[in-house]
């Protein structure tokens, strides 16, 4: 835990993450607001107001769209961090924010809806490139013994994002209907934050060594970041990675999954990020508010009860963070999917009966603050964490596009399907989360193999039993040389097998 890598994960955490989870809360607050803003433009225009169902739908527009914008971000994530490297692709991305922040703050003044929606796309595409590059960066820079606490870093900014959406989108400060621009204005100061500290941090060291093959540089960065001049043994892990993988180049997403060798490695991420979206969650930030006035909260007080949920989020993603090293990834993620199972149970029986027993919507309020706090501990940020854990170098950027896609198209799954699924199910759709949280936790019981304190290779070796494939295997069947045919490569693969001499290169 040296000063610079405290700093570094603190720095692009606070301008990426952080305003993830800010963009996912900012919008409830004004939403009233937006909405007659919306209306008064569209009268202005044309001469008449707008009707429910359209105003209801550009709203509902404005919102998803952040998901489709993220899907773009993870697309395009991969080949900037390519040729630019994760610390530069940080850098690059609060371009987004910026551009985003303007054009939502501005959109009032200049009368334009329009800049509003655009706005929230393009803070989606800064969205989806954060989580595929902070992650990236924070598993390559932290040692292996604190990688899981470094990696819940972005889990723990991700809910102090939304915790900040919550307090200043409250009536004293920017929860007005003159002030809400300054809501989404606010995006720009984290990223100002990053631009002017990230420059002075160096690069991740395993770019470095294994895709720019630049020794010296990577040599500095691990002095940095580990704060000790001796750090030949962290090259010696990366150099034996490195030779594992010296014939191959960044392979693709087809290349990926098409790989045997990483089979189960690529369905755990879809596993881990499917369920991460959709688990629930989401419903129940849909829920809260009406959760709460049935409790006989006023509407007034609701703004800052909801403030529990927020902080909840934070102490419970700190928790985890203390603890992952200890405890591991495994118990946490299951443990984390199967409270919220019990806790999802006991809130449908809660809703189903609580304007028959008076006390019930109390305890429905704790189901809620413990479901959030089931998920923060761990489905909310080990998938993340293990996205970068569980595949080599150049595996990695097609990794994370993988599993972005997957987090980005269910987030939009469930803002576009939860209406229809609570409008038919009513309280017991609750049932349905369980019922996803089941499944993700029975998966990984049986094929997530716990990785702390582990290399990636060994990772991966983890792994090799179940793919039924060798890290010599993938790397002679999958990827040749260049300059050299498949067909020679498995000749000599099989010569040295032959003599009994086969290297093992991950040693």
């Amino acid at each position: 835990w040296s000063g610079s890598l405290i700093l570094a994960s603190l720095t692009g955490a606070f301008g990426s993450s952080f305003l993830y989870g800010y963009s996912l809360s900012v919008v409830n607050a004004p939403a009233v607001y937006i909405k007659k803003f919306y209306n008064e433009t569209w009268e202005r225009r044309y001469g008449f107001s707008m009707d429910e169902n359209t105003l209801t739908l550009l709203w509902s527009i404005t919102v998803s769209l952040f998901a489709i914008g993220g899907l773009m971000g993870a697309f395009i994530a991969t080949p900037i961090l390519k040729f630019l490297g994760r610390k530069s692709t940080l850098l690059l991305n609060n371009v987004f924010a910026v551009t985003a922040g303007l054009l939502m703050s501005l959109s009032l003044l200049a009368g334009s809806f329009e800049m509003l929606i655009l706005g929230r796309i393009i803070m989606g595409v800064d969205a989806g490139i954060s989580l595929s590059a902070l992650p990236m960066y924070l598993s390559e820079i932290s040692p292996k013994e604190i990688r899981g606490s470094l990696g819940q870093i972005t889990a723990i900014f991700i809910c102090m994002g939304v915790f900040t959406g919550q307090v200043l989108g409250l009536p004293e400060i920017f929860g007005q209907e003159s002030r809400w621009p300054y809501l989404f204005g606010a995006v720009i100061v984290p990223s100002l934050v990053q631009v002017m500290i990230l420059p002075f941090l160096p690069e991740s060291p395993r770019y470095l060594l294994l895709e720019k093959h630049d020794t010296s540089k990577a040599e500095k960065a691990f002095q940095t970041f580990l704060g000790k001049d001796d750090v030949s043994q962290e090259l010696e892990e990366v150099l034996a990675e490195s030779r594992v993988q010296r014939n191959t180049k960044l392979v693709s997403i087809l290349q990926l999954l098409r790989t045997r060798a990483v089979r189960w490695q690529v369905v755990t991420v879809v596993v881990t990020m499917g369920c991460y979206q959709l688990c629930g969650l989401n419903a129940i930030w849909y829920y809260t508010n009406n959760i709460f006035s049935e409790s006989g909260i006023s509407r007034e007080t609701i703004p800052y009860v909801t403030l529990s949920t927020g902080g909840t989020e934070i102490l419970a993603s700190v928790f985890s963070g203390l603890v992952i090293e200890r405890l591991g990834r495994r118990p946490l993620l299951i443990g984390g999917f199967g409270l919220m199972i019990i806790f999802f149970a006991a809130l449908t029986v809660s809703l189903t009966l609580q304007k028959t027993v008076h006390w019930l919507p109390y305890f429905s309020i704790f189901c809620i603050l413990a479901i959030i706090a089931s998920f923060c501990t761990g489905p909310g940020g080990i998938p993340f964490v293990l996205t970068g854990e569980l595949f080599q170098q150049s595996q990695r950027p097609a990794a994370f596009m993988v599993g972005g896609t997957v987090n980005w198209l269910s987030n939009f799954a469930v803002g576009l399907l939860f209406p229809f699924i609570q409008r038919g199910l009513q309280t017991y759709c609750f049932l349905v989360f369980a019922a996803i949280c089941f499944a993700g936790a029975t998966y990984l019981f049986f094929v997530l193999p716990e990785t702390k304190n582990k290399t990636f290779n060994e990772i991966s070796q983890a792994f090799a039993k179940s793919n039924k494939a060798s890290l010599e295997m993938q790397e002679v069947n999958h990827y040749p040389a260049e300059g050299k045919s498949s067909a020679e490569q498995e000749s000599n693969f099989t010569t040295s097998v032959d003599n009994g001499e086969t290297k093992k290169r991950i040693m």
